[in-house]
C-alpha cells in the first residue's frame, strides 16, 4: 500500500497554495495551473476537502475555494484518513482471512509500534509546517 498516494500529494500541494493566500478565495483552475495538477482531478480532490469542511467553495467571478481551517490544524494524517479508506500497516491477512497467530506474532507487535510512530509523525506534520 502506498501511504502517500496521488490524492494526498495533490491535496497537500493545493492546500499549501491556499494557505499562502491567507484566507482569500482562489480558483481551482489557478491552483491546478500553479501546481501542475490536472484540473478535473483537482476538482475531485476539492470535493472531498469541501465535504470534510477543510475548504469552502464559492461560485461566481470572485469565487473559488479558500481554507476553512487554520493551516496549522490541517495535518497530513487528516489527509491520509480522508483519501485512504483503510489506513492499517499492521493488518495481517493470509488469503483474505485474519492470520491465526496475529495476537502472538512478534513481527506484528513491532509493526504496530512503528505504525504508532508513523501516525504520530503525520499528525504533527501540518500544512503550515510544509508552507
Amino acid at each position: 500500500m502506498k501511504l502517500i498516494n496521488k490524492d494526498i500529494d495533490y491535496a497537500a500541494r493545493a492546500l499549501i497554495t491556499l494557505a499562502g493566500k491567507k484566507g482569500s478565495f482562489m480558483s481551482v483552475r489557478e491552483i491546478a495551473d500553479k501546481q501542475k495538477i490536472p484540473y478535473q482531478y483537482l476538482r475531485r480532490i476539492f470535493r472531498s476537502l469541501i465535504d470534510h469542511k477543510i475548504v469552502q467553495s464559492k461560485e461566481g467571478a470572485a469565487g473559488g475555494v479558500k481554507l476553512l481551517k487554520y493551516s496549522g490544524d490541517i495535518s497530513i494524517l487528516k489527509l491520509i484518513r480522508i483519501f485512504h479508506e483503510d489506513f492499517d500497516l499492521s493488518g495481517c491477512v493470509v488469503k483474505g482471512n485474519l492470520c491465526p497467530s496475529h495476537k502472538t506474532c512478534v513481527l506484528r507487535c513491532w509493526v504496530t509500534r512503528i505504525e504508532k510512530e508513523v501516525i504520530d509523525k503525520f499528525r504533527k506534520l501540518t500544512i503550515k509546517k510544509l508552507l
